[in-house]
């Protein structure tokens, strides 16, 4: 994973760089502190998936090709089989599989998330603009929104404003899958 950081902030760079943006301009408008987002280009550290979002937003870039290295091709559909999501490694408490990851000029980023039970209950929490749709698959899970608690069962879903706190935890010792859709 740490190799997969330091490509991303590489790619990173690169497009601020082509673009005559500085660092500090950039991380002000993600709204990251200046010493944080130089971390996020040196590949230090983990970049949150809304910040990933945002870059590819300002720079019109699909989040595939940040990621990946790699530009999606495809502009009428795309279909992706089961099983053969892509792993995006972005965070190591949730499992990424990017469910639209070779469809062009997306408006929102569809993934195949898994949370595995964690013993220290305790997780990160995450803000990023637009808006999040979650539809749990199986499992059961904990929505944590700024401080209330939501109980999601298989077949209940969610759909909230990103930029509230966030997190999410699997319940019942057992691991939870569930479609996240974020939208701009």
């Amino acid at each position: 994973m740490k190799e997969e950081l330091i490509e991303i902030g590489k790619r990173i760079k690169e497009l601020r760089l082509l673009n005559n943006v500085t660092s500090e301009s950039l991380s002000r408008e993600l709204g990251v502190d200046l010493t944080i987002y130089e971390k996020y280009e040196n590949g230090e550290v983990d970049i949150p998936v809304g910040v990933l979002y945002k870059i590819s937003r300002k720079f019109n870039i699909d989040l595939t090709a940040i990621i990946t290295g790699e530009e999606p091709k495809l502009k009428e559909y795309c279909v992706v089989r089961k099983e053969k999501a892509p792993l995006i490694e972005r965070r190591k408490e949730y499992k990424y599989q990017d469910l639209s990851y070779n469809f062009s000029h997306k408006r929102a980023e569809t993934f195949l998330v898994t949370i595995e039970p964690k013993k220290d209950e305790k997780r990160t929490k995450y803000a990023h603009q637009g808006q999040e749709f979650n539809f749990v698959l199986s499992g059961r899970m904990k929505v944590v929104l700024n401080n209330h608690e939501i109980i999601l069962e298989e077949g209940d879903s969610i759909y909230f404003n990103s930029s509230l706190s966030h997190s999410m935890t699997a319940l019942d010792n057992k691991d939870v899958k569930f479609i996240a859709v974020i939208i701009s």
